[in-house]
């Protein structure tokens, strides 16, 4: 049993509430995964630039010499630590030598997530504390999904959490159980991909990103997947600029949704929507089985 979150603004004047919207859906998800949680944000971009979500073993702020020596490796770096995450941005054209060079020179150091507005934080404990340890009230952006997970098939560990990416400015959240997931690992390998993980919610993840790679838009990506990958499962999928939910044909996994004209919220439960502005005004619905949902901002 897990929780899963999700909120996309369709008004811009909401952009710097983001953060503080989406915070408290993801705290009252706390008991149906008290484990860990993690959440990905889509905030700002910068044109050329790249932001590079880094975890570190410990607060990012105890390492002030790599934090140094990273802006000496990539010129006009800029840092931000959060905790025991920093987002990194650099020029685009830096990316294959930083990547380089962490993984030469400080193997210890993950990176969690890539891409042009994405950033994502997830650790090991109970949301709340999550939550408020990388400050997720604070944050600005168009669209934001979290995951509160209850480790049932393997460790609690921080790369166990969700969301997992396997793409440029993708990531996914999953709430159920894929039974061919070492068989799709398997041929995605074969198409150049690598898995952190031996978690199946990497692996829906990275078959998206091969699907997309491919030329496949996220929508269609998420209909072929409902052939090729067996199990129950409800995803929740962020892009660059968009936001999709998909239920299994079965549809056994707790879903619902609401959608004003302000706002898309997604929840595994209502009681995550109840807290936003202007819902018991909305549509609420519950998303049907195998059908692809999604919104996207130009």
């Amino acid at each position: 049993m897990c929780g899963i979150v999700g909120l996309f603004l369709k008004n811009t004047a909401l952009e710097p509430e983001l953060g503080a919207l989406i915070a408290p859906m993801l705290d009252i998800m706390s008991d149906r995964g008290p484990d860990s949680a993690g959440f990905a944000v889509y905030g700002a971009g910068q044109k050329g630039r790249i932001k590079l979500t880094l975890r570190f073993p410990e607060a990012a702020s105890e390492h002030s010499d790599l934090l140094a020596a990273l802006k000496t490796a990539a010129p006009s770096a800029e840092i931000e630590p959060r905790d025991t995450h920093a987002i990194l941005s650099i020029p685009e054209s830096a990316e294959a030598a930083v990547r380089a060079w962490l993984a030469e020179m400080h193997p210890e150091i993950h990176i969690a997530g890539a891409g042009h507005r994405m950033e994502l934080y997830k650790e090991v404990g109970r949301p709340d504390r999550v939550s408020q340890m990388f400050k997720l009230a604070s944050m600005t952006g168009t669209h934001a999904i979290g995951h509160t997970r209850m480790a049932t098939e393997s460790s609690v560990t921080t790369n166990g959490a969700h969301p997992f990416s396997t793409g440029p400015d993708q990531c996914l959240v999953h709430n159920g159980s894929l039974s061919n997931h070492n068989a799709v690992r398997r041929m995605l390998k074969h198409e150049g991909l690598s898995f952190e993980t031996e978690n199946d919610s990497e692996v829906a993840a990275g078959y998206l990103t091969w699907r997309m790679r491919e030329g496949m838009t996220l929508r269609h990506a998420l209909e072929t997947s409902l052939a090729d990958l067996d199990g129950f499962y409800t995803f929740v999928v962020g892009t660059e600029s968009g936001f999709a939910v998909l239920r299994d044909a079965i549809a056994c996994k707790p879903a619902v949704m609401a959608e004003t004209e302000d706002y898309v919220a997604f929840g595994s439960e209502y009681r995550a929507l109840a807290v936003l502005p202007g819902v018991d005004k909305a549509r609420v619905f519950e998303p049907d089985p195998a059908t692809v949902y999604a919104w996207e901002r130009a």
